[in-house]
């Protein structure tokens, strides 16, 4: 029997009260799910309603960080108030505790692995971030580069509509060459992998 080849597709530096309802338009639509990482500061009454609709699709919710900053340049103290503001805020909104971090810029010290008790998520990208990168070239990277295991990692900040644009031909894609849609949580859980190890940060569950 052939082992299943799994996926995790995650979205930063949400919510957003335009990007994130199209995206999760086209999640809904190819009904597969996805991980958002979400900015403390983003999230209040205007955007609690894209937060429930991300969990009532079986989508999860993640930390990253309350205003993005670039933490290798804070103390623990302001490290520590960046990640639990964050998790108290999407608690009291919608009644979940985020079970994995994704650090800003993907800037890491040592220490942070000691004062964030989480495991850190990264991922592989198509320069999505860059409006230079065409939806077609953001697609096509992906494409060329994804296997077995790996975290997607996408953005669904404000404006960002070339990733809008090339996500239907990256889930196109990617259910054509086989690969199952799974939440960050699933991928580790299906694998038997537990990512509770310190001093790692995951791109892909199969890395260590």
């Amino acid at each position: 029997m052939k082992k299943e080849k799994l996926v995790a597709l995650t979205f930063d530096d949400g919510p957003s009260i335009t990007t994130t309802p199209l995206i999760l338009d086209i999640i809904e639509k190819h009904h597969i799910t996805a991980s958002f990482f979400l900015i403390g500061n983003h999230i209040n009454d205007k955007t609690k309603s894209i937060l429930e609709r991300e969990l009532s699709l079986g989508c999860e919710i993640h930390n990253h960080s309350w205003s993005h900053p670039d933490m290798t340049k804070l103390t623990n103290e302001q490290i520590n108030e960046e990640v639990h503001k964050t998790d108290k805020c999407i608690y009291q909104m919608v009644g979940v505790r985020p079970k994995f971090f994704r650090p800003p810029y993907i800037a890491i010290k040592d220490v942070m692995h000691e004062v964030i008790d989480l495991p850190f998520i990264s991922g592989i990208n198509c320069l999505d971030w860059e409006d230079i990168v065409t939806a077609e070239q953001r697609s096509k990277i992906l494409l060329e580069k994804v296997q077995d295991g790996d975290i997607i990692l996408l953005h669904d900040f404000e404006g960002n509509t070339n990733t809008v644009e090339a996500l239907p031909a990256m889930i196109t894609g990617l259910l054509e060459e086989g690969y199952t849609f799974v939440t960050i949580t699933e991928l580790f859980e299906r694998r038997g992998i537990n990512p509770n190890v310190k001093n790692v940060t995951w791109s892909n569950c199969w890395q260590r």
